[in-house]
């Protein structure tokens, strides 16, 4: 019986593995897209005030 619950967890460790690397691998892409979104959207309104727009989904003529 010990070597049936070896074999088993040898079975499982490779999947498991492999998953752990997708999972950071995705959550690294997602972050990094946040990051770059969010650094954007601050450049672009710091570019907006320069130039003496409003606000970026405010339209004149709106209250």
């Amino acid at each position: 019986m010990d070597n049936y619950w070896l074999n088993a967890l040898w079975s499982v460790t490779p999947t498991v593995l492999i998953g752990l690397i997708f999972w950071y691998i995705v959550r690294s892409i997602i972050r990094a897209d946040r990051n770059e979104r969010a650094a954007y959207a601050d450049l672009e309104s710091r570019e907006r005030a320069r130039m003496g727009l409003p606000p970026r989904g405010r339209t004149r003529g709106t209250q």
